[in-house]
């Protein structure tokens, strides 16, 4: 692909007191692209992710579209285009459904689309959230919280879209559910960095992969070259 890739992270680093969680570590997303981040418990998956939007501190550059955001905060690396959805989901539980996903358009206020559109649009990947669309999202079950999380981001219109852990803790059938969406929304030229610990489902829908193990890339391949959980385990152990 020509042109500047969409992210291009180079050699970002984290400590954490004297625990150096992230070594020097790089990784590119181009447009369009659906790239996973994969590793054990422990890898420095979401410190990774967390560096690369100065939600922790780190060295390193990070560039944006060719543009060199790294001195940027986080809340204006939000407003370029970066979107996260973090672990956990962070949902406002008394608010609506409607409150929480409208609070997402903040993030950018200025799209071409409007509110209604906006919310529109994940209505139609997630009916279910218009069927709850008054609902407080605490009384919501876990995989409608996710799709809440996810919708929220999506009401921010992203240029990328990043994900941390986005099936933990959901049935199969909600986790594949969510996937596939994912799956959805790149197919449509979203470019999108996810990190999971089901690699069957990541791969799924991965062009790219990056195996993160004990703070660095152990490895960068095609999603087609994993065929097994024994091919991942060998990077897992370097």
């Amino acid at each position: 692909m020509s042109g500047a890739p969409l992210l291009e992270v180079r050699d970002i680093s984290a400590h954490y007191g004297r625990v150096h969680a992230l070594k020097p570590t790089s990784l590119v997303v181009r447009e369009g692209e659906l790239v996973t981040i994969l590793g054990p418990n422990g890898a420095g998956k979401t410190t990774l992710l967390r560096a690369m939007l100065k939600l922790t501190s780190a060295t390193g550059q990070v560039f944006f579209k060719g543009r060199d955001i790294s001195a940027l905060p986080t809340h204006a690396r939000a407003e370029a285009g970066i979107i996260m959805v973090q672990e956990g989901r962070g949902l406002f539980p008394q608010m609506s459904v409607r409150e929480n996903l409208t609070l997402g358009a903040f993030a950018r206020p200025a799209g071409e689309r409007s509110m209604e559109e906006r919310l529109d649009a994940v209505f139609a990947l997630f009916p279910r959230l218009k069927e709850r669309i008054t609902q407080v999202a605490g009384s919501l079950s876990g995989g409608e919280q996710q799709m809440v999380a996810v919708g929220r981001a999506l009401m921010a219109e992203p240029k990328l879209l990043i994900l941390d852990e986005p099936s933990l803790g959901l049935a199969p059938r909600v986790a594949t559910e969510i996937i596939e969406t994912l799956g959805k929304l790149n197919a449509q030229g979203l470019g999108i960095l996810l990190v999971e610990q089901k690699a069957p489902l990541a791969l799924r829908l991965a062009q790219r992969v990056y195996v993160l193990s004990l703070g660095r890339i152990a490895a960068e391949l095609p999603a087609s070259d994993i065929k097994s959980h024994h091919d991942l385990a060998q990077y897992y152990l370097h």
